[in-house]
């Protein structure tokens, strides 16, 4: 029998009582009313006690158990309406939790359709179009201008600059020549290359990564649910009760009444509806939170691995500093080199210009040397522009750490400009307040190289620091954090950090300019731009466990009054089960605090 959804047997619990209340009340048929909730019900009853079984052997102890004995034990003693309202809360409270989870299914569909799809195959001069998956390795293929690197592989004629933020999460540009290696999933620039496939599609590198997501998803982190650890010992003093109440009065109707109204209500109702009114609370802060477990794993965290580029940095290339040589002025170097520039599409280009002065000198006999630079002529002098063995070939000049342009004028130095990736304002405040939450691994994870990562973590108070990794690569960083310092949060935005964000305990997404499928992968989105949103992220969640907590001790401390009362046989159990619905309102009234939680934001 196909295991019916949680949605279902609640309305099948509702349907029941229905027919049973008109059998009951309106036909004046009792009898059949019994006989309809007694055999439906025992199904319902069963079909969750195989879930539970399930449950128990995988190593976890349900909430469902004493709810499943009590609607038993009421069966069998004829108390078919208390069976009713016992199994009314029991699927409403499974039927909650799914909505609460209803989000959490993130597929790759994004991804995929970013994937490439098409090569140009060179078969004797002639080029042929054909299925990304239908290339072998060792075929020639043309790359055109603009396009997505089909397949891993080596350039054999021809250089470009090529967009690898897709792969790496870096913005700046790469320069590729003759020779070098490609990786699927880059974006050609603005020139053609031929490539020789070194890879098939399937073992490249961005099919690699919906594979390192899928693998994630495919085995999520073991993690105990807050109700589940109130479990065990609620169920033990319940039965401890109800058979003591039976043994001592000698009447099995007296353990019913005792387990009806012992029925764990705070654990099934009152948890779930915390967590949902804590997502609810963190909607209205920017942020959205896709399940109740992500709450729960959020406000436990130890560790907080962060990406660089869009993350912790605003992942846009601006001009950093002018370095100029003796007698060259600073403002005379930027507008040489934007007036060479201004016709180019390179990156670097594009940050030159909006730095550059209004007014620019015209440039004639405009040249681009893909992966080199540009040359042009202004007032008479021959300009280079790029890399520094394309400003001066000689080699004579002496290269910096960042990202840079060097500039030349008919074969003598000026100077150069440099490049970096400007931190988020709110960056240097978000690690100060995670710190001061008793978070105290920080950590970044970059496929940037290193100089450039360690100088932006010790810019912002980041902790340690893994540079120049790959998608692979950040994942295995994320499973060596030593288990004292779990559960670890990873926070990104690109495509390169979906597999990370499934592997963390809690990946978040910086949702509001990152990609679709970054935001998919994650746990948490934050949909404004504003990388603070972490630290309201962790405060809600932990102010919502709070608030869970107290509202599962309150239903706990109730039910165990209840329990001690009824096993004096003062309580009938149609009663006790509508004392449960009291027990439930009193609970969900506590539990719904958490949607007004007080936040500093």
């Amino acid at each position: 029998m196909q295991k019916l959804s949680n949605y279902r047997r609640l309305w099948a619990v509702v349907g029941v009582g229905m027919v049973s209340l008109i059998l009951a009340f309106g036909l004046h048929q009792p009898v059949w009313a019994q006989i309809l909730v007694t055999v439906l019900g025992s199904l319902i009853a069963l079909l969750m006690f195989i879930d539970m079984v399930k449950t128990l052997r995988s190593g976890k102890f349900g909430v469902d158990l004493l709810a499943i004995t009590a609607v038993i034990a009421t069966l069998a003693i004829g108390e078919y309406w208390a069976a009713l309202i016992v199994l009314l809360m029991l699927t409403g409270g499974d039927a909650l939790e799914d909505y609460a989870a209803h989000k959490a299914n993130a597929d790759l569909q994004s991804l995929l359709d970013k994937s490439p799809q098409q090569a140009h195959l060179m078969v004797d001069g002639s080029i042929k179009a054909i299925a990304v998956d239908q290339v072998d390795v060792g075929n020639q293929l043309l790359v055109k201008p603009g396009e997505v690197i089909p397949v891993d592989g080596t350039i054999i004629s021809g250089g470009t600059t090529l967009d690898e933020s897709s792969l790496t999460g870096e913005s700046r540009p790469v320069d590729k020549v003759t020779g070098d290696t490609v990786m699927s999933g880059s974006v050609n620039g603005d020139a053609s290359i031929q490539m020789v496939a070194d890879q098939k599609a399937a073992d490249s590198q961005f099919q690699n990564i919906v594979r390192l997501v899928k693998q994630a998803e495919a085995q999520p982190a073991h993690f105990v649910r807050m109700a589940d650890r109130y479990a065990l010992p609620f169920t033990i003093l319940a039965y401890v009760i109800a058979g003591t109440s039976w043994i001592v009065s000698g009447d099995p109707v007296r353990f019913a009444e005792v387990l009806v109204v012992a029925s764990p209500c705070p654990l099934i109702l009152a948890a779930p509806i915390a967590l949902v009114a804590g997502m609810s609370r963190s909607s209205q802060s920017g942020i959205i939170v896709k399940t109740g477990t992500t709450l729960e794993r959020l406000a436990k965290i130890k560790t907080v691995a962060f990406d660089k580029t869009g993350t912790i940095t605003q992942g846009h290339l601006k001009v950093n500093e002018i370095l100029t040589q003796p007698a060259v002025d600073q403002k005379q170097l930027l507008t040489l080199a934007a007036a060479t520039e201004q016709q180019s599409n390179h990156i670097l280009a594009r940050s030159l210009m909006q730095a550059a002065p209004d007014q620019l000198p015209t440039a004639s006999d405009v040249k681009e040397t893909t992966g080199g630079g540009v040359q042009a002529e202004i007032d008479g002098h021959l300009i280079r522009v790029g890399k520094a063995d394309f400003a001066m070939t000689d080699g004579t000049i002496q290269k910096v750490e960042d990202t840079a342009v060097y500039v030349s004028a008919d074969d003598q130095y000026l100077g150069c400009v440099t490049f970096t990736d400007e931190l988020r304002p709110e960056a240097v405040t978000t690690m100060s307040e995670l710190h001061e939450l008793g978070i105290k691994n920080l950590m970044m994870i970059s496929g940037d190289r290193q100089s450039i990562a360690e100088k932006i973590a010790k810019a912002v108070g980041i902790d340690r620091v893994y540079a120049e990794c790959l998608p692979g690569e950040k994942i295995e960083v994320l499973k060596k954090v030593p288990e004292n310092q779990r559960p670890v949060a990873m926070v990104g935005d690109g495509v390169n950090d979906a597999p990370s964000l499934v592997t963390a305990d809690v990946g978040i997404a910086m949702g509001a300019s990152g990609a679709t499928t970054a935001s998919e992968s994650a746990d948490a989105v934050i949909l404004k731009d504003d990388l603070r949103r972490t630290v309201i992220a962790v405060r809600i969640s932990r102010a919502t466990m709070h608030v869970a907590r107290q509202s599962v001790m309150v239903g706990i401390i109730i039910c165990t009054v209840l329990m001690m009362i009824a096993s004096f046989g003062v309580i009938p159990a149609i009663f006790g089960a509508l004392l449960q619905e009291v027990v439930d309102t009193v609970t969900i009234l506590w539990a719904l605090r958490a949607r007004s939680i007080a936040i500093k934001e």
